[in-house]
């Protein structure tokens, strides 16, 4: 029996000209849509969707900017501030100077993520590379107009800091510094996650805190150094030199144990809790690798490394709101 046929001549025809006219989706047979004089590839993305965002700019870590924001308000002798600058501050070191970090970060290292296996959920996006442009896009539009107007509110030292620490964060994950493959200074440009706790200081003409703005340093030093260490195998495969790639995983571990012990000493004179807090924690985690100086044990450490900012934050921010709740703090 012969098929059905079009109103004029064979099926053949008529169901193409059907073809032509739907939007031809993606999901029909491979056959039907390379007949299909509609169906092309989509149009690139000019920039990445909020939700995309907010995965690379991995919010478990934004308390590493947001944190110690507030802790720096505290330690002015505040409880909490309405200062414009400095809530203008707060809402930048969310998204924007996290995607700054972290985002420039995953473009930089998309070959070597590509290889990793903690990638791609919440310690770090694995980048698709049709989203390399959108992300560029993304991060500048949302930085650099809200730099330049921080610039323009600041004070000269608070804009100065705050650009440095933007600096840093740029020049470690790209090139033609790209700190992170120069061993030790990969480490040492890290110094750039403690800025943020001298902004309220500088914003508000306060005396910045020196100790523990030293400690932090020394503390962001040392983190670095030990989470490097999970990614010795990868760096290696890939040919970047890290640190933890220089030292090895038991060099490495006293290299950050190092750090870890300075950071406690600074901050002993102003809350012994808080140091002996550190020491435990991120001590410990450095003891324990010594111990087991292997990558996957760097690994299964990590989760530890992620939470001693919440940890000892917690510890100095309890002491820092109970004193400043009953008037005994007011300020270093």
């Amino acid at each position: 029996m012969e098929g059905r046929r079009g109103p004029q001549g064979s099926g053949r025809p008529f169901s193409l000209a059907v073809v032509t006219l739907l939007p031809c989706p993606g999901h029909l047979p491979a056959a039907v849509r390379l007949q299909c004089p509609r169906m092309s590839a989509a149009p690139p993305r000019l920039l990445l969707p909020l939700s995309r965002l907010l995965v690379i700019s991995r919010p478990a870590l934004w308390v590493n900017t947001i944190g110690t924001l507030v802790t720096g308000v505290w330690l002015t002798g505040r409880l909490y501030t309405l200062d414009g600058g400095v809530l203008a501050l707060l809402l930048y070191l969310t998204l924007p100077f996290n995607l700054l970090i972290y985002g420039l970060n995953d473009l930089a290292d998309r070959e070597e993520d590509a290889r990793s296996s903690r990638k791609g959920g919440w310690q770090g996006a694995r980048l698709r590379p049709e989203e390399e442009g959108p992300l560029r896009r993304s991060t500048l539009l949302l930085n650099a107009p809200l730099l330049l107007g921080l610039a323009m509110w600041l004070p000269p030292a608070a804009t100065a800091t705050l650009l440095l620490a933007a600096a840093l964060f740029v020049g470690y994950s790209l090139p033609p510094l790209r700190f992170k493959a120069r061993p030790f200074l990969d480490g040492l440009s890290n110094v750039a996650y403690a800025l943020p706790l001298a902004l309220p200081a500088l914003a508000l003409g306060a005396p910045v805190p020196w100790a523990p703005l030293l400690a932090l340093m020394s503390y962001s030093v040392g983190k670095h150094a030990f989470d490097a260490a999970q990614d010795i195998p990868a760096d290696r495969a890939a040919g970047t030199r890290t640190v933890a790639t220089t030292l090895g995983t038991r060099g490495v571990a006293a290299y950050a144990l190092a750090w870890f012990t300075l950071a406690g000493a600074l901050l002993w004179p102003v809350s012994r809790l808080t140091a002996l807090a550190l020491w435990l924690t991120c001590g410990g985690m450095a003891l324990a690798l010594l111990r087991r100086p292997a990558p996957e044990q760097a690994g299964r450490l990590y989760p530890l490394s992620i939470v001693t900012p919440w940890i000892v934050g917690s510890v100095a921010g309890v002491q820092l709101v109970y004193l400043l709740a009953r008037g005994q703090w007011d300020g270093l």
